[in-house]
């Protein structure tokens, strides 16, 4: 595994020999694996898993919500043993999760104007950020849908949307391919492939399949080690 100087700058996650905990046990043990830019080599990374936690907590740790507790973890440059290292890997993520909760009330438009952040772009008004991906999703005619009211498939792209709306250099879904009817799964691997052109992508997941369709490389976590699937 490339291991220089130069590759930790270019790539937007490198780990190498990264284990993390969750709760009492291991979810990730040595594990090595990278994420390479969009348009250079591959934009966009699966990891096939056998238990949804396993997903939660590798995207925990590289959306720098959890500390490594050993081996050397670079995201989008930072050191995330380091305190500053997470704190600036946090505004620079979008992150999607299949479970995630939101307001009852809560309408798909809602959501990702929401999660557009206050800090994004200042040349951008969240309102024009949210219309784009939300058109670029298909998302525009759920826009005024409550989400409780809307297709699972759809909430799941609308959760799609909101981790990509300000347009973040690192995407990170848990669990987003799981479950699906093969035509939901078709059209959201579609969506995530689109928005890995311009955003590195790292997929957490238990369904395999759904993996080799959003991403360019599927790895497997196999008793907590990341080996080649």
């Amino acid at each position: 595994m490339p291991s220089g100087h130069v590759v930790m700058r270019a790539d937007p996650v490198l780990a190498a020999g990264v284990g993390v905990r969750r709760g009492r046990a291991w979810a990730v043990r040595a594990a090595s694996f990278r994420v390479g830019q969009p348009l250079h080599g591959k934009a966009s990374l699966g990891i096939q898993i056998d238990y949804p936690a396993q997903a939660s907590a590798i995207v925990d740790l590289i959306a720098g919500m959890a500390r490594p507790a050993y081996g050397e973890l670079r995201v989008l440059g930072h050191d995330m043993a380091t305190i500053r290292g997470r704190a600036a890997v946090r505004r620079r993520v979008g992150v999607a999760r299949r479970n995630a909760r939101q307001l009852p009330a809560m309408r798909v438009r809602g959501l990702v104007e929401h999660a557009a952040r206050a800090s994004g772009p200042g040349r951008y008004d969240r309102r024009v950020l949210a219309a784009a991906v939300l058109d670029r999703l298909a998302l525009t005619p759920w826009a005024e849908v409550a989400l409780r009211a809307a297709p699972d498939a759809v909430v799941r792209r609308a959760r799609l949307a909101a981790a990509a709306v300000d347009q973040p250099e690192l995407i990170l879904l848990d669990g987003l391919l799981d479950g699906l009817q093969p035509r939901d799964t078709m059209a959201l691997a579609e969506a995530i492939r689109d928005l890995s052109r311009d955003s590195a992508v790292l997929v957490a997941g238990c369904d395999g399949l759904a993996l080799e369709l959003a991403c360019d490389e599927v790895l497997a976590l196999r008793n907590g080690i990341v080996v080649s699937a």
